[in-house]
């Protein structure tokens, strides 16, 4: 009887289900925002470990990041070659309206290639890299800065969404604080004394939307005043606001920036005020590779999942992830499922960052769709391992993309 780690794979996913099914309701049930995600971290790596995986609670100086790993040298006495190793990426943050990330679908990737692994006593390292505060800041730019994806062959990931992309494209964001501060004054009886920050932050929105019908299409910018004044009796000597750009090329990202950055000194300038500008994140276009790509394409299609063609996917409109960081250090992917629907039907009414998607992602139905888009995750994953070859591919592909 010849052996399929595949087979072993999908079965011990299917024998993790109901767990996997309590682990992510757990989550559900207490969503938590970016780097204060203290229940989703000790449940997650709780479970990590009962399972025989290695575990770096608050890795890399991060309170709520993890590393969860399992290593199998095989027979080395026959078998020297390089230790191939695969990770997968675990987000589990919230919005302020709830939902908390993927969930546990790079959990369950992990798990079938360890249970693989382990059967067949293949050769390998399989890494889950618990990573905070997605929807803010970014954890996984300080854990790739401190070693954490370090050795890695591939690392990929997968992410809820009211429809199934295969090349989601991502774009690069930056985010910019900007406090300007002038001179208060009562703005009935001496308001000539004053110098008003308001002004400032309204000259600058406004320039902003001259800028933005400037701009590509694939360019997006958007703003939000977090600090305009403490009363309407005073001219306010402090105001904020926070922007943030975004692009599908790194050279538009950082003309996107100048560009700002042009427009906050000159409202400083015209209205007397000083400003200070604070760069406060910025994550990368992300970069899908095509070998891991279509590798995780051919094994949903067999699930009956149906795409449409690179070139619609690319050009449908995306938010931004820190894991395009990721994808520029190493080859990676980061397709999404959809969570209404086996079928691949869009329910109306349904996107990303909704109150409706916070209920939809704890139901029967988005744990079904994740299982099967992380058993082709993980099928993916353990192809890392066992063809050197397919490997290679995944690694010269992302050469000749850096030098593009």
């Amino acid at each position: 009887m010849q052996l399929n780690p595949g087979k072993s794979l999908l079965e011990a996913i299917d024998k993790a289900n109901k767990d996997l099914r309590d682990l992510s309701l757990k989550i559900h049930s207490h969503p938590e925002l970016g780097y204060k995600e203290y229940y989703a971290h000790k449940t997650v790596t709780d479970f990590m470990a009962e399972r025989g995986f290695h575990v770096t609670r608050h890795a890399c100086g991060i309170e709520t990041a993890f590393i969860a790993e399992y290593v199998n040298q095989g027979n080395s006495a026959v078998d020297s070659s390089p230790l191939r190793s695969v990770g997968f990426c675990s987000e589990y943050d919230a919005l302020a309206l709830g939902g908390s990330g993927d969930k546990v679908a790079g959990v369950t990737a992990a798990l079938g290639v360890k249970a693989a692994m382990e059967k067949h006593n293949i050769r390998g390292r399989v890494r889950l890299l618990g990573t905070p505060a997605e929807e803010t800041l970014g954890g996984k730019r300080p854990m790739l800065e401190r070693g954490a994806f370090d050795g890695l062959d591939a690392c990929m990931m997968i992410h809820p969404a009211q429809f199934d992309v295969l090349y989601r494209q991502p774009l690069g964001v930056g985010r910019l604080e900007i406090e300007y501060r002038g001179k208060a004054a009562h703005a009935s009886s001496s308001p000539w004394e004053g110098i008003n920050a308001l002004d400032a932050i309204a000259m600058a929105y406004n320039a902003i939307g001259q800028l933005r019908q400037q701009t590509l299409p694939s360019n997006r910018i958007h703003s939000i005043v977090t600090n305009g004044g403490q009363a309407a009796n005073i001219i306010p000597e402090v105001a904020a606001m926070v922007t943030q750009y975004r692009a599908n090329k790194n050279e538009d990202l950082n003309k996107l920036h100048d560009q700002l950055i042009e427009i906050y000194e000159a409202a400083a300038e015209a209205t007397g005020c000083t400003v200070t500008i604070e760069k406060t994140m910025e994550y990368m276009p992300l970069h899908n590779n095509s070998i891991l790509t279509d590798r995780y394409g051919q094994y949903m299609r067999s699930f009956g999942v149906h795409y449409n063609s690179r070139q619609v996917d690319e050009t449908t409109p995306a938010g931004s992830t820190d894991m395009g960081n990721v994808t520029h250090a190493l080859p990676g992917i980061h397709p999404v499922f959809n969570i209404a629907s086996l079928e691949g039907v869009r329910e109306p009414g349904l996107s990303t960052h909704s109150l409706l998607f916070a209920e939809r992602s704890g139901t029967e139905m988005a744990h079904k769709t994740m299982i099967r888009a992380a058993k082709a995750l993980s099928l993916t994953g353990l192809d890392v391992l066992l063809d050197g070859d397919f490997t290679k591919q995944a690694r010269y592909e992302f050469e000749k993309s850096k030098e593009q």
